[in-house]
């Protein structure tokens, strides 16, 4: 019968919670990892012995059978005759090695996978890789990436104009907008992130497309509301408009109505095969609030068309 008391391998009393135990095991793990003690033999067979306790008492049914004298230490049946609890390795082994998970030398973990990873981030795939025993050490990890958020004016983006920005070093780069993006997209900056010992992390750069007081943005097209005034739409008229790239002349011919859309091609939002939408302009006449001159002209002049017939009134 092995002597080997897993409760005073972990340091606990033998009424401790779930919570003291993984607490004394985590401490325990940490102290005598073999990456931090390569060589310190000592180190690891406490290491080993503390591993092999807290998954016999983590074992809800494997503490109780302790607690009650059906098995040792090393999770072995203390009756001598067959049928009872059988473990899968000798007992000789005073820290109980390969009873209770068929630990070898190379010490497979049983039953604490998930503390394992939490306590030493995911090493456990490469239990047991060297043979022999031991770790692989991980791969070094790659520094952290930083992330930017970039607010990108409606008409730099309408026209794909190149951006500065300036990162988290200080150090400015320009970057190229994607075609047909919109707010919401990503563009990722290899190696412009946190330093680590398996290289630069990457700078992630999440793209707006900033709102505009009189422009707006209708999938990849760009309206516009145009006022214009009476004489302009009766006479026709050339008249100075905004586009996303510049003023331009629009010419209004006459008997211009309000509402009448006209269309500047290729004067809207890239596209992601690289062309580009159109230019929507919708005018509206704009009349006068309290002109004498203009009460004066209507009051003598009827229009005598059936504008609402077709409305049914």
């Amino acid at each position: 019968m092995s002597m080997v008391d897993p409760y005073k391998i972990l340091g606990v009393a033998r009424g401790a919670s779930a919570a003291e135990l993984k607490k004394a095991y985590r401490k325990l793990a940490k102290e005598n990892h073999p990456d931090g003690n390569a060589d310190n033999p000592a180190a690891l067979e406490r290491f080993k012995a503390a591993n092999s306790a807290y998954e016999l008492l983590s074992d809800k049914d494997k503490r109780g059978q302790f607690d009650r004298g059906e098995i040792d230490g090393a999770g072995n049946p203390t009756s001598p005759y067959p049928g009872g609890f059988r473990g899968q390795g000798g007992g000789g082994d005073p820290y109980g090695r390969g009873a209770a998970s068929g630990r070898a030398s190379g010490f497979e973990f049983g039953g604490n996978d998930d503390l394992f990873s939490e306590l030493f981030g995911g090493l456990g795939g490469n239990r047991g890789a060297r043979g022999g025993g031991g770790f692989r050490q991980p791969p070094p990890q790659r520094g952290a990436d930083v992330s930017y958020r970039l607010s990108v004016s409606f008409e730099d983006a309408a026209a794909l104009t190149p951006q500065r920005v300036t990162l988290r070093d200080g150090k400015t780069t320009e970057i190229k907008l994607p075609k047909g993006f919109k707010s919401g997209v990503q563009l990722r900056l290899a190696g412009k992130g946190e330093p680590g010992a398996g290289g630069l992390g990457d700078a992630l750069i999440t793209l707006d497309v900033a709102g505009h007081r009189f422009f707006v943005r209708d999938g990849d097209d760009v309206r516009l509301e145009l006022p214009i005034g009476l004489k302009e739409a009766v006479l026709g008229a050339k008249v100075r408009m905004p586009t996303v790239e510049g003023a331009v002349t629009l010419t209004v011919p006459a008997g211009t109505s309000s509402g009448k859309v006209f269309r500047l091609k290729g004067r809207g939002f890239s596209k992601p095969d690289g062309s580009r939408g159109d230019q929507l302009v919708t005018v509206m006449v704009d009349l006068p609030t309290d002109d004498a001159a203009l009460k004066a002209f209507v009051e003598g002049w009827d229009d005598t068309r059936p504008l609402r017939a077709g409305l049914g009134v």
